[in-house]
C-alpha cells in the first residue's frame, strides 16, 4: 500500500530569513524552516514521537487532562474545611454546651462550623446579645456529619456577641466545633455580592425546592427579608423522602441578621427545600446557587453502591448457608 506524502512548503519573504513551513508524512508531523537564500537547504525538527494510532503518549495526554482540570475546574475547597485548618476544633460531647464571646465591636459575622466522625450531628446553635435576648436560634441536623460537615455565616452587629453551641445527642455522639470571625480570607469565600440568580421570594407557609446536577459539590444559600422576623427551615434531600440535612432557623430581623450558609451535596440526586415557617404575613428572600463545581465529573462515569465489607455473604460458603 502506497503512502501519500503531501509537502506544503511556505515561500512568504521575511527580513529575520526564516520562514516555517509544514510537511506531513502520513500521521507523522514535521515542522521544517527555510531560508530563502538557500532554498536548497531545509532544517527539519521532529515533534514528539506519536503512537501507532496518531495519538499523544498515554503519559502526554494525562499530563494535558490534569492540567485543565486544575486550570479550570471550577471546584472550590469546603468552607468548613477550610475554617477547621485555620483553627483547631473543639471537642462538644453529647449533652454538653460551650461557647465562644466576641467582644470586640469590629466583629460583624462569625462563622460557625461543625463536624463529626461519620455520625449523626444533632446542635442547637444560638446568638446571644446581652442578658435574655437571643436574635439568632437554629436546631441543626445532619446525617453523616463527615459528609456534609455544617457551615453557617451568623450576622453579628452591635458590641459583645456569645455564640452557644449545645449537643443535643448522646453522650455515644460527640462532635467538633468552631466559631471564628469573619476575615478578609474567608470574605472572599463568602461573597455574597457575587450571587448571580434572581432572588426568590416565598411566601408564609410556602415552600420552594431546587435541584442540582450531580457535579455540584456543595451549595450556598441566602435567606432575608425586609426587616421583618425570618423563619425557615432548610431541607437537603438525596431521593424520596430521605432526608440528609435539616436547618431550622429563626432570625429577629431578617435584614440586618441575613443568614447564609454553604450545604455540601456529595452524590446524586440532591434537591434543596425551603419552606417558610412563618405566616403569610411574613414573605422571605432566597436565593440557592451553586458553591462548588466539578465540571470534570463525566456523565458516562459509573456510580458505584452497595456493600463495601468484604466480609459481606461470608457466612454463604460453597452455596449453603
Amino acid at each position: 500500500m502506497k503512502t501519500y506524502k503531501i509537502a506544503i512548503l511556505s515561500a512568504l519573504q521575511t527580513s529575520n530569513g526564516l520562514i516555517p513551513a509544514y510537511k506531513s508524512f502520513g500521521m507523522k508531523t514535521e515542522l521544517m524552516s527555510l531560508n530563502p537564500s538557500n532554498q536548497g537547504q531545509m532544517t527539519d525538527t521532529r515533534t514528539k514521537p506519536m503512537s501507532s494510532r496518531g495519538r499523544a503518549s498515554y503519559a502526554d495526554d494525562l499530563e494535558s487532562r490534569l492540567s485543565d482540570i486544575k486550570g479550570g475546574s471550577g471546584v472550590r475547597p469546603s468552607l468548613a474545611k477550610e475554617i477547621f485548618s485555620m483553627s483547631p476544633a473543639v471537642k462538644v460531647q453529647g449533652g454538653t454546651l460551650k461557647t465562644w464571646t466576641f467582644n470586640s465591636p469590629s466583629v460583624e459575622a462569625v462563622h460557625v462550623v461543625m463536624k463529626t466522625q461519620g455520625r449523626p450531628l444533632d446542635a442547637d446553635v444560638e446568638l446571644w446579645q446581652g442578658p435574655d435576648n437571643t436574635p439568632v436560634k437554629m436546631r441543626v441536623y445532619v446525617e453523616d456529619g463527615y459528609k456534609r460537615p455544617f457551615s453557617a455565616l451568623i450576622a453579628t452587629p452591635r458590641g459583645s456577641n456569645t455564640i452557644a453551641l449545645r449537643n443535643i445527642g448522646h453522650m455515644e455522639f460527640p462532635l467538633d466545633a468552631n466559631a471564628v470571625a469573619d476575615s478578609a480570607e474567608l470574605a472572599a469565600l463568602t461573597d455574597t455580592d457575587a450571587l448571580y440568580k434572581e432572588p426568590l421570594i416565598i411566601q408564609g407557609g410556602a415552600l420552594r425546592t431546587y435541584p442540582f446536577d450531580t457535579m455540584v459539590k456543595s451549595i450556598q444559600i441566602l435567606l432575608n427579608t425586609d426587616g421583618r422576623p425570618l423563619n425557615a427551615r432548610i431541607e437537603l434531600l438525596q431521593g424520596p423522602n430521605n432526608i440528609k440535612q435539616v436547618v431550622e432557623l429563626y432570625c429577629e430581623d431578617g435584614m440586618e441578621r441575613p443568614f447564609y450558609m454553604v450545604m455540601e451535596s456529595p452524590g446524586t440526586g440532591n434537591v434543596v427545600r425551603i419552606v417558610n415557617t412563618a405566616t403569610v404575613e411574613f414573605p422571605l428572600t432566597a436565593r440557592v446557587e451553586e458553591y462548588s463545581v466539578d465540571s470534570s465529573y463525566d456523565a458516562m462515569d459509573p456510580i458505584m453502591g452497595g456493600d463495601t465489607d468484604p466480609g459481606f455473604g461470608s457466612f454463604m460458603r460453597n452455596g449453603r448457608w
